[in-house]
């Protein structure tokens, strides 16, 4: 865990669940550049967290790392404390950490591997929600009674299915767009906006090279998509510009 931060942000605290690598640190960085302190959860390499956080000091923002392994669900709630502790109130859960899976077919997945992708990538979402609930719910409310953001990572592999290889990863997802729209109407009245983001093929470490070599075909503006671009679209999900939408997955994935 880093120690201190170097500026007290004026947005609260937002606190980013696989934060230190790819479309996570990229969402880190820019929530920073916008004012929130936040806490950066990762699993395993603390070196590339302490890295992210870093790059958010030397920038003049705030932040902290905090260590999870995000499938021992029962860890979840002490991040939360931790990084409140450290941070001051919550104010934006992002939901991004996840694991893709083998790329192969169903019947050769073990049931430990499909139990754990959904542990990590479907239960530990919904865990998360529920700390993140029980904090935003008792903030004081802004003048249009709003108490703060949750944006859960989808993907549009929840209606794509996978592409025939990724199908635990495709239903793990699916999950999440139910997850997404029913948590938002349960929290319409507690004035805390519940979203989601459905990305494509992004240019990070996640996609398998199989995955990769099929952009050219099944990406209409064939490349990539930058993680950049899809911490863009959160930073406006927990932005007031966003403040009559909830409920919603946007898909960020070249047309796909």
């Amino acid at each position: 865990m880093s120690n201190g931060t170097t500026r007290s942000a004026n947005r609260g605290m937002a606190l980013v669940t696989g934060g230190s690598r790819g479309i996570g640190a990229a969402i880190c960085g820019r929530l920073a550049g916008d004012g929130y302190a936040v806490a950066v959860g990762y699993a395993h390499n603390s070196e590339a967290a302490e890295s992210v956080v870093d790059t958010i000091h030397t920038a003049g923002g705030a932040a902290q790392a905090f260590q999870v392994d995000i499938g021992e669900l029962a860890s979840i709630e002490a991040m939360f404390a931790a990084a409140e502790d450290a941070l001051g109130p919550l104010s934006a859960l992002i939901a991004n950490a996840g694991i893709s899976g083998d790329f192969g077919r169903l019947v050769d997945y073990s049931i430990e591997d499909m139990e754990q992708i959904v542990r990590v990538n479907t239960l530990a979402p919904m865990v998360c929600a529920q700390a993140a609930i029980r904090r935003l719910s008792g903030r004081g409310a802004d003048q249009d009674g709003h108490r703060g953001s949750i944006v859960i990572m989808s993907s549009v592999a929840a209606r794509l299915g996978g592409g025939g290889s990724m199908v635990p990863y495709a239903v793990s997802k699916g999950a999440m767009e139910t997850f997404i729209t029913g948590l938002a109407n349960e929290l319409a009245d507690d004035g805390i906006r519940v979203n989601g983001i459905a990305p494509g093929i992004i240019d990070t470490d996640m996609p398998p090279p199989a995955l990769r070599e099929k952009v050219q075909q099944a990406v209409p503006m064939k490349r990539l998509g930058k993680p950049e671009e899809i911490a863009d679209a959160v930073a406006w999900l927990v932005s007031d510009q966003s403040s009559f939408v909830t409920g919603q997955s946007i898909t960020v994935s070249g047309g796909r």
